[in-house]
């Protein structure tokens, strides 16, 4: 699986970049982990040669050396830290939030491994990422459908796919052959974005609505995705809410929630904050949004916003105790 090998390359670069020594390949071949799937001596040196190759076409400096304090040492490999490693790292504690919060949004097992590698990096950058802190709000996109993981290897290796789709009633179940050009949350919910063969257009599919297995078509690498293509735009187009936006006002913390600043207009300053008028379109999912700024955020009108805002914060409160 792709995933698997890019686990097992971004295990190989965390072990090579922990040493300052060259380590032979078949003492990279016992710590790393990925390496002892290889059933023997000949398919292990493939995979190793390959996965060499792809981390210095990734612009990974990997280093090729003898312990020079060691007589008849075999060649050894090592990454140089001081090579490697991106300026420093400097996130305000809001943003290390957003990482660490955007690390619990993937919590389906085919990911955890990727995740956990790149907490680790951000981490050894000197980066202070608690993903286990408690948060005010918990994430609510999940990767659970079960057609998440064939769907997104299909798009990684560029493969076309088919499976049931059931559509709104009373649209019933129809069979899709598509060719998959990107998976993507949108409003808490997964899209499949791609080309509809049968339909001869671009379409977007939920993957809540997909039915039984997604099976791969042919051979890998035959699907493109346009240049230029935005695939928010086209499930935004797809997934458009006939709705009218509602105004809602709002105390905003001096200095505080930039995000609904962003988006709002002030109308009077009170109680040390700002009274700010923003339109919203979604209340659902702005109540979500809302929530996600604690103190520094009170929803003064509508009432129903308020109180839903109110209930989220108080259900984390509870949930935290």
């Amino acid at each position: 699986m792709a995933i698997a090998r890019a686990e097992r390359l971004v295990n190989l670069v965390l072990c090579l970049l922990s040493t300052r020594q060259y380590l032979t390949a078949e003492r990279i071949r016992a710590i790393v982990p990925g390496y002892h799937e290889a059933p023997t001596d000949e398919a292990f040196f493939r995979m190793f040669e390959r996965d060499k190759s792809e981390l210095r076409d990734l612009g990974v400096p990997l280093e090729t050396g003898r312990q020079s304090n060691v007589e008849g040492a075999e060649d050894g490999y090592r990454i140089a830290r001081r090579d490697y490693e991106l300026g420093d790292i400097d996130l305000e504690p809001d943003e290390a939030a957003a990482v660490a919060l955007a690390a619990r949004l993937w919590d389906s097992p085919q990911l955890t491994g990727a995740v956990h590698g790149a907490l680790i990096k951000l981490r050894a950058a000197g980066v202070d990422v608690d993903q286990d802190a408690p948060a005010a709000v918990e994430p609510k996109v999940r990767a659970n459908e079960p057609a998440f993981p064939p769907l997104l290897q299909a798009v990684q290796a560029g493969q076309v796919v088919t499976f049931g789709y059931r559509k709104p009633p009373p649209g019933g179940q129809k069979e899709r052959t598509v060719e998959p050009w990107g998976v993507v949350a949108w409003r808490g919910k997964w899209y499949l974005v791609g080309w509809d063969r049968d339909r001869d257009d671009t379409r977007c599919f939920r993957l809540s609505r997909v039915v039984g297995q997604v099976r791969t078509v042919g051979k890998p690498g035959v699907v493109k995705v346009p240049e230029g293509t935005d695939l928010m735009s086209l499930i935004a187009r797809t997934e458009a809410d006939p709705h009218h936006t509602a105004p809602a006002k709002i105390w905003v913390a001096k200095g505080r929630a930039l995000g609904v600043r962003r988006h709002a207009k002030i109308i009077e300053e009170r109680d040390g904050g700002d009274i700010v008028e923003i339109d919203l379109k979604f209340p659902d999912s702005a109540a979500k949004w809302l929530a996600g700024f604690g103190p520094d955020v009170v929803v003064l009108e509508p009432e129903v916003l308020a109180k839903s805002v109110r209930d989220r914060l108080q259900g984390a409160l509870e949930g935290a105790r």
